[in-house]
């Protein structure tokens, strides 16, 4: 690997303590603001435990001694409302506030779950756990059955997706197989909403419910109604199935077409007779040819 292929370090290589005052944050964090629920998990988080992912700065060359804050305004805003005077800082060689909300990672719900039991079985108690997540004891109480009922693939699909508690309890009504037809169904269409999910169940037939002698109940729909709509999730579902099985066939059919038509213009003589005879063709295939993904 050449020198100018290799890849910088984005941070100097020891963190630092810095005093709070000289840490200056390029935003405000408000009670309005929709993320102030989750400074208030970050505020109980420091008390409890300290604070485990230390703030990311750069050098204000504005002014000598004090520092940019890039990532890290609900640990600095909570470490102040702690009396906290340093705070353990990364100093970075950029001035890049952007990547930082840009590439973070959000815990799912299964992830987080996963992570409260292994600390269960570590020795940590449900009041730690609270007091550091600032929950209410009995959620965290209530949590440990959160995948109990179901289906170990269909948890392995879901593992990593935005998807509710309430989501994930229509999928206990159901048999494994068909949690893992849903499953797939949420996936492929990007919707883990619990008004999804219960349009799932209304179209799932009798025999595939965990208790198929129970009618299904929901809320607003009469029994025909619910027969109906059954009927026509099940329309949909095969339907979309025969789609998404057509897509990477027609995906792949697309780009050659697209490369056709690229070269094509690459062609001088092509590319002038359509200008000439067929401009408006000539605009399409343009368009076409400027794709980045079809």
């Amino acid at each position: 690997m050449s020198q100018s292929q290799k890849v910088r370090i984005g941070f100097e290589r020891r963190g630092i303590d810095l005093a709070v005052d000289a840490i200056l944050p390029i935003r405000q964090v408000k009670p309005s603001d929709q993320c102030f629920g989750k400074y208030r998990a970050v505020l109980a988080s420091i008390k409890a435990i300290g604070l485990v992912e230390p703030i990311v700065v750069y050098p204000n060359k504005g002014a000598k001694g004090t520092f940019l804050l890039l990532d890290g305004h609900l640990r600095l805003k909570a470490i102040r409302e702690l009396g906290h005077t340093t705070a353990p800082c990364l100093i970075s060689t950029e001035d890049d506030a952007f990547t930082y909300n840009d590439k973070v990672n959000r815990l799912s719900l299964i992830q987080e779950h996963k992570m409260i039991m292994k600390a269960l079985e570590g020795g940590v108690t449900e009041e730690q756990i609270a007091q550091a997540l600032d929950l209410d004891v009995r959620k965290i109480v209530e949590g440990k059955n959160l995948l109990d009922g179901l289906h170990a693939e269909a948890i392995q699909i879901l593992k990593d997706k935005p998807i509710t508690a309430r989501a994930l309890n229509i999928l206990k009504q159901v048999k494994a197989l068909r949690q893992i037809e849903m499953a797939q169904l949420m996936v492929s269409g990007s919707n883990f909403t619990f008004a999804y999910a219960r349009a799932l169940l209304v179209g799932t037939s009798q025999e595939n419910l965990v208790k198929p002698d129970e009618p299904k109940k929901v809320k607003g729909l009469t029994a025909v109604e619910i027969s109906r709509m059954e009927k026509e999730m099940e329309s949909l579902e095969r339907d979309f199935r025969i789609f998404q099985d057509q897509f990477g066939q027609n995906t792949l059919h697309l780009g050659a077409a697209q490369r056709y038509v690229r070269k094509l213009l690459e062609n001088g003589k092509v590319k002038k007779f359509l200008q000439q005879r067929h401009p408006e063709i000539l605009e399409e295939l343009l368009e076409v040819a400027a794709l980045e993904a079809l």
